[in-house]
């Protein structure tokens, strides 16, 4: 087995240190680790040419049969799946309309989104030229205000499926109800949202119209890479505006090795058994609990479910009582440290971190446990 300290040593060599990643797949900390398949697939693709507009094609009939959707489209990771959804749903398939973007004066360009969905990653619908137009408040959205806000300038209704995020608002199958009866799309951004990999297909099962999914993160592709899909009209109408078109998107191409290695992490990934996959995470989770449950004033616990904790993770609930560190002590003394250690706690309540184990290898675990106990004990 190779030592933590011996691995990434072609990053070592530009002066920059290898991490121990137990904050999940997340694109600042590197995402996730590449499959070897996906990376070997890449290799072999890398000296062969081809027209782009087939592989693009025949790649999204692949995402097509996956996800159940009519079509789908490999993008440039997720938040360019955004731009791609509001320029398709803005400008079409009409290249003067899409040679504008992102000035969109006289075009159908608002996009309807909840309070509650607002994010720092929507700034990609305003890229292709969108004007938000928020509904509701921080923890509700009547129906009336979403009926009220459609109107003949509406081009979709964004909605965000993420975790932690507020589950107060409408659902999606009511929002999509809504706006098919206006005949206006919904536009899904479910970046994060795999594993489980029921959420390939959930989404248009309850009336999405476009999705948009990372494929670096969960599926383990380029990290680069993400995939979009849904309506053969809009999927069409986001190619059009896609590299290698010079439209909007010729500056967030995929590239062809990307193509092919996401394609083939995506179909290693729904066939693996999310079981086994799951039974190991908890194992490592498990580790983790044993290894600081008897620490005073520290609760640990296996949090796993279909909102905020995707994978079973351990989660650790600083008390008044524990004579250790705070929370932002403890998280900078482990990024500090040797190697360095990133937990998940931006999304958490003051005086909680989790361990997400997607990122951190057999071989890290020991060390990970090792230095949790350092900072606590």
């Amino acid at each position: 087995m190779t030592d933590v300290s011996q691995k990434g040593e072609v990053y070592r060599r530009l002066g920059v240190r290898p991490i121990i990643n137990a904050a999940g797949t997340v694109t600042r900390l590197g995402g996730s680790r590449t499959r070897p398949e996906a990376i070997a697939a890449m290799a072999e693709a890398t000296n062969t040419l081809v027209d782009m507009d087939e592989l693009n094609a025949q790649a999204g009939e692949v995402i097509a049969r996956v996800t159940g959707a009519e079509a789908g489209f490999v993008c440039n990771g997720a938040a360019s799946g955004l731009i791609l959804q509001a320029a398709a749903v803005i400008a079409g398939k009409d290249p003067a309309l899409a040679q504008r973007l992102p000035q969109t004066d006289g075009m159908k360009n608002e996009i309807v989104i909840q309070t509650m969905h607002r994010f720092p990653y929507d700034q990609a619908y305003r890229a292709a030229g969108a004007k938000l137009v928020t509904v509701g408040t921080a923890r509700r959205c009547p129906e009336w205000e979403l009926e009220a806000a459609i109107n003949d300038r509406t081009a979709a209704v964004a909605y965000l499926v993420s975790p932690f995020l507020a589950r107060t608002g409408l659902s999606l199958t009511r929002v999509a109800e809504i706006a098919h009866a206006h005949d206006v799309p919904v536009i899904v951004d479910g970046a994060s949202m795999v594993p489980p990999r029921a959420n390939l297909t959930r989404y248009i099962e309850m009336g999405a119209d476009m999705v948009t999914i990372s494929g670096g993160k969960g599926i383990r592709g380029p990290q680069g890479s993400g995939l979009l899909f849904g309506r053969k009209d809009l999927i069409e109408a986001a190619t059009a505006n896609a590299s290698p078109n010079q439209f909007l998107g010729r500056g967030m191409k995929v590239s062809k090795e990307e193509i092919i290695g996401f394609v083939t992490a995506l179909e290693i990934f729904v066939g693996e058994d999310e079981d086994s996959e799951m039974k190991r995470f908890r194992a490592m989770s498990q580790r983790i609990v044993d290894a600081l449950i008897e620490i005073p004033g520290l609760q640990v616990s296996i949090e796993h479910d279909e909102y905020d904790f995707l994978i079973p993770s351990a989660v650790m609930k600083f008390e008044n009582s524990l004579a250790g560190p705070s929370k932002a002590e403890f998280m900078s003394a482990l990024e500090t440290g040797d190697p360095p250690i990133y937990l998940q706690g931006t999304f958490l309540p003051d005086g909680q971190v989790s361990v997400d184990p997607f990122n951190v290898g057999d071989d890290e675990l020991e060390v990970l446990i090792r230095r949790l106990r350092e900072e606590l004990v």
